[in-house]
């Protein structure tokens, strides 16, 4: 099977603007595409797994993927999605976190002039001359039609900024400068990201005439995949130290069953024989199928080892109750204490297990935390410092155990 027919397959491709063109392309290892990462974070989550993993496929099939990294684009913020205007970033900290998923990137993908590049926006959009950009670029655009895009469509319940409404105006941008530097012929994005997609085509064809239109095409991802870690309860990074190998075993393992075939067939290199025998599981067998998700998504994000460990200390702590060696933790100092105690709700709060003291305080009403597997019933419970230095198992719901200690 061609890469082409793979992808879709996999149920990896939502849309496309030229099939035919699309498919002789990556199937012949001619593509050369772009997908652009917004700095937004300083690590990347489990919802940029579609994407990862798609420049991943691609460029094993011979393809070339240009990563884009938005650090010009940060400047203005995505309103694909939202509701609120974006925290406004120092840039400082965008380039922080532009750092931080280079090194998170160079994981998946194998950054080599000849394979793939990886670029920053910044190098050009900051450069712009404002009326240049209004006279060269901006007469291409209608604003009827842009704010019509789905993009824009939830922020203009609440106003939408003429800052963000530029946003489509740099996104096409770079896409026509990919296209003119790199040799970029191909785009692909979430389904937000659909019309700011078809502009950059668009200011190519108006820009350039009808023959480098040809030449380009946009393809859409299925983000179902992307989805479901996106509307998880708190961010799953890829950033071991936001959430450690064991957490993020966990979260895979521990899917919903109707998304778990889903995601093995999306996000794994699993063949697909293998895949198509696993849908006939059912019952006790899709147990086996999320420790499979686990497992390798953990190798691919962390490494074999860590993916071994985190299964073993999941099979040990959720079947025998045995070994927590892996188990997150958080070291509380004493000077957090008062009086020799820390307060349940505080404790929470700082070993990351809630987001707030109201959030914590909900988790125990609802009867959802134990120490040391004894339910917690009193928001005023204190924990003292003796027990600290045995240190305390804590349970949250019934799959999330972190440890607190006292040196």
């Amino acid at each position: 099977m061609k890469i082409y027919e793979e992808l879709i397959s996999r149920g990896l491709i939502a849309q496309v603007t030229d099939e035919k063109e699309i498919r002789e392309l990556v199937n012949d290892g001619n593509a050369t595409f772009y997908i652009g990462f917004d700095p937004t974070a300083d690590s990347l989550h489990v919802g940029h797994f579609v994407a990862l993993c798609l420049m991943k496929r691609l460029q094993m099939a011979g393809n070339k993927p240009v990563v884009l990294l938005g650090g010009g684009t940060g400047y203005i913020g995505d309103p694909s999605g939202r509701t609120d205007l974006r925290s406004m970033m120092t840039p400082e900290t965008i380039q922080h976190n532009c750092d931080c998923f280079k090194n998170q990137i160079e994981k998946f993908i194998e950054l080599d002039e000849d394979k793939a590049i990886m670029v920053n926006n910044i190098d050009w959009l900051l450069d712009l001359n404002y009326v240049e950009l209004l006279r060269e670029v901006g007469s291409h655009f209608s604003i009827n039609n842009m704010l019509r895009a789905e993009c824009y469509k939830q922020r203009m319940e609440k106003g939408l900024s003429f800052l963000e409404l530029n946003y489509m105006i740099m996104q096409s941008f770079d896409f026509y400068h990919l296209f003119i530097n790199h040799g970029c012929n191909m785009q692909f994005g979430g389904d937000d990201q659909w019309s700011n997609m078809l502009g950059g085509r668009e200011l190519i064809r108006r820009k350039l005439g009808k023959n480098s239109y040809a030449m380009t095409n946009t393809l859409l991802m299925n983000s179902e995949g992307s989805k479901m870690g996106k509307t998880a309860k708190g961010a799953v990074w890829l950033d071991p130290n936001k959430t450690s190998p064991f957490e993020f075993y966990q979260y895979w393992r521990n899917i919903n069953d109707a998304d778990v075939l889903k995601c093995i067939r999306m996000l794994t290199f699993l063949p697909l024989d293998q895949i198509n025998e696993m849908s006939k599981w059912e019952g006790s067998q899709l147990n086996e199928a999320k420790e499979i998700l686990a497992f390798e998504l953990t190798k691919l994000v962390h490494s074999e080892e860590k993916a071994k460990d985190a299964k073993s200390s999941s099979h040990s702590l959720f079947i025998t109750g045995t070994d927590d060696s892996n188990m997150p933790s958080t070291e509380i100092s004493k000077n957090q204490l008062v009086h020799g105690v820390i307060n349940v709700i505080e404790l929470m709060v700082e070993c990351k297990l809630t987001t707030s003291k109201s959030e914590a305080r909900r988790v125990i009403q609802q009867g959802g935390l134990s120490i040391n597997d004894i339910k917690v019933d009193s928001v005023d419970l204190c924990i003292s410092s003796l027990a600290l230095e045995k240190g305390i198992k804590i349970r949250k719901g019934k799959k999330k155990y972190h440890k607190a200690f006292m040196i």
